[in-house]
């Protein structure tokens, strides 16, 4: 395959090696710094080859290991005709917003020929997350996992696995993802939905001229497994299942859960699932597969990627089958899979979830039709909270309010919908126009509050499942329902024992969502649908968390080498 070098250049600089790295222990200086080269590389997928955006060659780019208590610094250098932003999903980044990475909100994005260094600690977490580009739609390919080991001498709360893996889910385009966009951009409409599903960059033997396009695994008879599951599609939600295997759910965006055992996983964009896998079948090669799951009448890409399970001196001309996976629309499995996530709550890992409430904040999802005198069709989609379509602003966020700089933002954002409406009732149309003003509006959160939040979707056009992402914070998933939140019925059902912690939810379609946290971490933080598409059109917000009683509880100064607008 030939490679070009005129694009993107991220460099992760490395004082250690990989196994090096992981032989350190808590009480030495662990500082790790990886070496990336993120660059264009001509990949082959179902009989096409394209360019795209790699790192270090790599699609999927590499794997990040670290140990709690590490400090990563993270040298980017971009060589690229995109600018370029890199989001580290799920890290908490307490008090240091700056290294957090999505475009214009943190940080204003790495310019062609610029470098930032992202440097940041792991500080109370381990598990599986995963790092991604955070501008446009880039993302389709710079992305990777990280795995955060617990410290040295400190196991895991269920069975030492005898092997770990990570298997990334993702989505592949045969043409440009970012002409793509603009195409769709011009014309007000969707882009093409993908042409395939992935698991660790490749489709699997199920499309035409992908046979050797397909990731294996090799385990032997009687071992137990780890699979570090992510999900970086960019707008599927999807289930994933091995043939003849049971699962067992240890960890969801690396936190532990309560064990218990499924055929299939639900994992939405943005998510992670750790599961444990023994080889207890007849020794053979195994299908495992992942399909789209969407109960709602949208256009997706419906095709299944596959990949391998194959046990130790087993030929590969043996051939596997595939699972039985719920099918598209069974969103009685998807509820089912859900309610089943509990946090483990030990007394090693409790769940600390916030019984008093400060603030009571009720955001409604909406999806809509705007004018657009630039659009072929006169129209574009658009996509709100609380009927506000989010203004991307040209410097970034966190910058403006460190700093006080008038005029880059609003702090009004409304804590409730300014209509009362049947959110959910069928049917609706898109009469409730979007709120689009020349500045992005924020909602202030006093430092050290705790807020409950109700996501709620609506009707407007169609109810969909929105997975939400809430950057600089993990939450805990006190309830959700079908239909329009009770504010007096639905709290007594709250659990406030050992709800699912995680930095990832998925709103269910035409239902709701209520989670809580602790605003224990000062900045400006971003929340939006982990659906590109919905970003796109405007989904997301930003909460400014105030400051601290002292320094030590306040946003860190920025660093020297912060990209300028």
């Amino acid at each position: 395959m030939g490679v070009e070098h005129d694009n993107i250049h991220i460099r992760l600089l490395l004082f250690c090696t990989i196994l090096g790295c992981l032989a350190t222990t808590p009480a030495m200086a662990a500082l790790k710094k990886y070496q990336f080269d993120v660059q264009v590389k001509t990949v082959s997928r179902l009989c096409h080859a394209k360019p795209i955006v790699t790192v270090n060659g790599m699609f999927p780019g590499p794997t990040i290991y670290v140990r709690e208590g590490d400090r990563l610094q993270i040298n980017v250098t971009n060589y690229a005709q995109y600018n370029m932003s890199v989001h580290w999903h799920g890290l908490k980044q307490y008090r240091n917003g700056w290294a957090d990475g999505p475009a214009y909100i943190t940080q204003c994005p790495v310019q062609t020929g610029q470098s930032y260094t992202y440097d940041f600690n792991v500080t109370g977490q381990r598990g599986t997350l995963w790092w991604h580009a955070h501008i446009s739609w880039l993302r389709a390919t710079v992305y990777g996992a990280i795995v955060i080991l617990p410290q040295q001498g400190t196991p895991y709360p269920f069975p030492q696995p005898d092997f770990e893996f990570e298997l990334v889910l993702g989505e592949w385009w045969n043409t440009d993802v970012e002409e793509d966009v603009k195409q769709g951009n011009k014309l007000g409409l969707p882009p093409k939905t993908s042409d395939a599903h992935t698991i660790n960059g490749k489709p699997g033997p199920l499309f035409p001229c992908s046979e050797k396009h397909t990731n294996a695994i090799e385990v032997e008879q009687g071992k137990t497994y780890l699979l570090r599951i992510v999900n970086a599609a960019l707008n599927d939600e999807l289930f994933f299942a091995i043939d003849g295997h049971k699962m067992t759910v240890v960890e969801i965006d690396a936190v532990y859960t309560k064990p218990f055992s499924t055929e299939t996983i639900l994992i939405a964009p943005g998510q992670t699932t750790n599961v444990l896998v023994r080889a207890n079948q007849l020794p053979g090669r195994y299908f495992m597969a992942a399909r789209p799951f969407m109960d709602a009448p949208i256009s997706i890409d419906n095709k299944t990627a596959a990949a391998i399970l194959q046990y130790k001196g087993i030929p590969n001309f043996v051939l596997p089958t595939l699972p039985q996976l719920p099918s598209l629309n069974n969103t009685a499995y998807a509820l089912s899979y859900n309610a089943k996530l509990r946090s483990l709550n030990s007394k090693q890992f409790p769940a600390a979830v916030p019984r008093k409430v400060d603030r009571r904040l009720f955001y409604t999802i909406g999806l809509g039709v705007n004018p657009c005198e630039d659009c072929l069709n006169g129209t574009q989609m658009a996509a709100s909270l609380n009927n506000i379509t989010f203004v991307m602003p040209k410097i970034g966020l966190l910058q403006a309010h460190y700093y006080n700089l008038k005029g880059v933002f609003k702090m009004d954002f409304p804590d409730r919908p300014p209509t009362v409406f049947n959110y959910t009732g069928a049917p609706l149309t898109a009469n409730l126009k979007t709120s689009v003003s020349g500045q992005p509006r924020l909602s202030k959160i006093a430092f050290n509050s705790t807020v409950e939040l109700v996501l709620q979707d609506t009707n407007l056009l169609s109810v969909e499942s929105h997975p939400f992402h809430l950057h600089g914070y993990n939450f805990f998933v006190v309830g959700s329902g079908i239909g329009n939140f009770d504010p007096v019925k639905d709290p007594a059902k709250y659990n406030l024992v050992d709800p699912p912690e995680r930095n990832t939810v998925g709103v269910p379609t035409g239902g709701w969502t209520a989670i809580r946290f602790r605003a224990d971490n000062p900045g400006v933080w971003f929340m939006h649908c982990h659906l590109e598409l919905h970003t796109g059109w405007g989904l997301k917000m930003a909460f400014v968390v105030e400051n601290g009683p002292d320094k030590d509880h306040s946003i860190r100064p920025p660093p020297k080498d912060l990209p300028p607008c």
